[in-house]
């Protein structure tokens, strides 16, 4: 017990803070990005195939290696022969001497994740999770690719204001979504943060992948407020108690517009 006593919280709280810390290492060591000195995953297998290293590979695709230390994938990349060439370009597209002997050529003797995504759902398992929940881009399906959206190499190429995630704001999702994307003479101000704003584009458990159901979507940056004198619920300056009884915003016969409109400020059609 007198021991106990002279245990003071200070100390106990270091103690505390010190085995987090410990334990968030052994898990975040886990994790495919990170820096570990060995690869999560086995890489893609090519039948009479081995490695030769990102060399090889730099000779023919030297636009993708000037570029990839832009890329979070090059924390996977490290100079160490013990490691038999699994980081780097072959971790993702296999090992390339039959691609090399034969002269290159697309989807010669290489893996192409581009057309499967299975290479990239293997480390970003939780983008695996997402897209088979019921509102999802059908990329588990093959109607799409990863690469139609990322670029896993760093900066698009094709598109120099862009990063890894998305070339720009919404141009990702303006080339199939361009009735959504369009310009607007009355635009949600939403669209200007992004469309993953209101939207999660690998998958959600709500319809057309809103990352929210119904109007508590809105009530994010619409604030309301309730009078306790009148018991109604003001957004802005009108009452929307009835309205919001009725349905969401976009169909309750209010905001059908909910990307933008041409005529009305209210964006109702």
């Amino acid at each position: 017990m007198e021991v106990m006593k002279k245990w003071k919280l200070p100390q106990a709280l270091g103690v505390f803070s010190i085995t987090l810390g410990m334990i968030w290492t052994l898990v975040s060591g886990t994790s495919c990005g990170t820096t570990l000195r060995k690869p999560v995953v086995r890489p893609p297998h090519i039948d009479g195939a081995s490695f030769v290293g990102n060399t090889a590979c730099s000779d023919c695709h030297t636009d993708f290696v000037d570029i990839f230390p832009s890329s979070p994938h090059a924390r996977y990349y490290h100079e160490d022969e013990s490691l038999g060439h699994t980081t780097g370009c072959e971790s993702c597209h296999g090992p390339g001497s039959l691609h090399v002997r034969a002269g290159g050529g697309k989807g010669v003797f290489i893996h192409n994740p581009g057309r499967d995504p299975s290479t990239c759902l293997d480390c970003h398992q939780e983008i695996h999770a997402k897209l088979q929940l019921p509102s999802h881009h059908p990329v588990l399906e093959n109607m799409m690719n990863c690469v139609e959206c990322h670029d896993p190499h760093g900066r698009d190429i094709m598109k120099p204001s862009g990063g890894l995630s998305f070339a720009r704001l919404n141009q990702s999702c303006a080339a199939c979504h361009q009735e959504q994307a369009r310009h607007f003479v009355f635009e949600h101000e939403a669209m200007r943060e992004g469309c993953t704003e209101c939207h999660d584009p690998h998958g959600s458990v709500n319809p057309k992948m809103l990352v929210q159901r119904d109007s508590n979507l809105c009530l994010k940056c619409h604030a309301q407020i309730q009078f306790t004198g009148s018991g109604d619920t003001f957004i802005g300056k009108e009452a929307h108690g009835f309205n919001m009884q009725a349905g969401s915003c976009w169909t309750a016969g209010c905001h059908t517009q909910v990307h933008g409109s041409m005529v009305d400020p209210k964006m109702r059609f």
